[in-house]
């Protein structure tokens, strides 16, 4: 007996899950940016409070590879209050504040703003991006937009991770498991779209998807079937709503070809069943993935 679908994709999930090294390296991270931040912003050493891994991450959707970490951190109301009094561009004068709190920490790392976010740059090609927010009281958040002159904006990560939470306990791990394989089809295959896209259309599919609550055995016919959603999608379309929150995701290229040449792959692969052609499953299973599938 050779190794069968379920084992494959269930390995397939040991090696595009993302390492324990990495995962303690970001930890500690995440806590030494967080203290530093509370102690400017809060009068507090907390390495935790005020603190929230949002994106990707925060989602629990992300994928080996992973080098973007978005982190939201809660500012105090006043603060709100100063910056909103600004005759100029108050959002920028805000990031510059965060951005200049970090510099104590980080004198080495490159730290940026970048509209919305204030960037440090790690030598090993890992990038936190922390958004400075303001809580409302329906528990979304309000930032600061410092392009086009400055103006303040509102999202909800938290009403998504929420979603995403609850959809993939209703269907037996399978979002997250969905979401973090078409990452590593995005990656390999160079993909225009992003986490939150590909996050909000897995999200979408997975709810009406017939095999939704069976495990790794399906997972072939999973990704056979999403790629088939992705390529029937309405071209015209731009944009999607995030689950929980409503928020707008951008297409940000065409998707759509990638999709159908693989969609093809994955039904050959899918009608290999047997344990005799189990290499020329593998392999194309690694032309959709790449060297994360299992060989």
């Amino acid at each position: 007996m050779g190794m069968g679908v379920s084992d494959e994709f269930y390995n397939f999930r040991n090696n595009y899950n993302i390492g324990t090294d990495l995962i303690s390296s970001i930890g500690q991270r995440y806590r030494r940016i967080t203290t530093r931040l509370n102690t400017d912003f809060w009068n507090t050493d907390s390495s935790s409070a005020h603190s929230l891994y949002v994106g990707s991450y925060g989602r629990d959707t992300a994928a080996r590879g992973i080098s973007d970490l978005d982190i939201g951190f809660q500012l105090p109301y006043a603060e709100y209050v100063k910056y909103s009094a600004y005759q100029g561009n108050g959002q920028s004068a805000l990031l510059q504040t965060v951005k200049n709190s970090l510099l104590k920490t980080y004198v080495s790392s490159k730290v940026g703003g970048d509209g919305q976010v204030v960037v440090i740059s790690f030598t090993d090609g890992v990038m936190f991006e922390i958004l400075p927010y303001f809580n409302n009281t329906d528990g979304s958040w309000t930032f600061a937009e410092s392009n086009g002159g400055g103006t303040w904006r509102q999202c909800n990560p938290r009403a998504e991770m929420n979603a995403v939470q609850s959809g993939n306990t209703g269907v037996n791990g399978n979002l997250k498991a969905l979401c973090r394989m078409m990452r590593v089809w995005k990656d390999h295959n160079s993909v225009p779209m992003t986490g939150a896209l590909i996050d909000a259309l897995a999200y979408q599919f997975i709810e009406t998807w017939e095999y939704r609550d069976k495990s790794y055995g399906y997972h072939d016919y999973m990704v056979r079937d999403f790629l088939k959603y992705l390529y029937d999608l309405n071209r015209e379309k731009t944009y999607w709503r995030m689950p929980g929150s409503g928020s707008y995701v951008y297409k940000t290229g065409v998707f759509w070809m990638k999709a159908l040449t693989d969609y093809d792959i994955a039904v050959d692969a899918c009608s290999l069943q047997t344990d005799d052609k189990a290499a020329q499953r593998r392999a194309k299973w690694r032309t959709v993935f790449g060297t994360t599938f299992p060989i």
